[in-house]
């Protein structure tokens, strides 16, 4: 892990794993037979990511898409979401064509993100920490924005468990860099119990949009028009008010105090 990361941190993301193992082990094997048996092509799936201070790593997931699936797509989506202040919504809930039978459930559960184990256990990633960004999304970010870069990326994090894809992009970014200045054990703690109802949450609606029409979904998703955001961690609120300001350069303007 990076030289700079906490012993703490390291140690109980091994701790966790090694308790994990008797059950991660057979999960991980029947996924990976479920996508063979789904969808013709390799079961895992590699791919560059931008982590700890900038330092690019290839990331395990398991492939929940067709073989060649083309990505100019998401990388047009990704983009638009970052320079609008629209909700995160990904194009799973309109229905994406490219997504494996069984894909959009793997997603929802995080089933697909197991193999990212083998990061962790690298020291590429943490089990908590803000999400792994993608090289063409790292190129678009500000300046101050690369400070969510300042800790290890995680599986699981505080963006995660406190609306997601309820929230924009930059409050995603103001969450990621809160939780990289003040992260604690007491803390990494809570976000990987949060953790678990908020994938049963996502399964749920996950389930919901399949059984609608990608129309349906679309116009759910955009009349809820940035409702109040469900911040599951109530003791750990937005370290600032956002603003833009001077040709959209975004600032913290104050920062409240964090009981971690």
């Amino acid at each position: 892990m990076a030289g700079q990361a906490l012993r703490w941190k390291r140690t109980l993301d091994l701790l966790l794993i090694l308790l994990a193992l008797p059950i991660l082990v057979p999960l991980a094997l029947l996924v990976a037979l479920l996508i063979r048996g789904g969808s013709p092509g390799p079961a895992l799936f590699r791919q560059e990511r931008v982590g700890y201070q900038g330092r690019r790593f290839m990331c395990f997931k398991f492939r929940t898409m067709f073989v060649d699936a083309d990505t100019a797509t998401h990388q047009g989506h990704l983009l638009q979401l970052m320079k609008s202040n629209t909700p995160m919504q990904k194009m799973d809930s309109e229905g994406d064509p490219r997504i494996i039978p069984f894909g959009v459930m793997l997603r929802a559960s995080g089933l697909d993100e197991l193999p990212q184990l083998i990061n962790v256990l690298r020291g590429e990633m943490s089990l908590v920490g803000p999400r792994p960004c993608l090289t063409y999304e790292y190129d678009q970010y500000l300046p101050w924005q690369k400070e969510r870069f300042q800790t290890v990326p995680g599986l699981t994090g505080l963006w995660q468990v406190s609306g997601k894809n309820k929230t924009t992009f930059v409050e995603m970014v103001v969450l990621d860099i809160m939780y990289a200045k003040h992260k604690t054990l007491w803390w990494d703690l809570k976000i990987i119990l949060m953790t678990v109802p908020t994938l049963a949450i996502q399964m749920l609606e996950a389930q919901r949009a399949v059984k609608s029409s990608p129309r349906t979904a679309h116009l759910k998703a955009g009349s809820s028009n940035r409702a109040a955001m469900p911040y599951s961690l109530a003791k750990a609120p937005l370290s600032g008010l956002v603003q833009a300001r001077d040709g959209g350069i975004v600032r913290m303007e104050r920062e409240s105090k964090l009981n971690l």
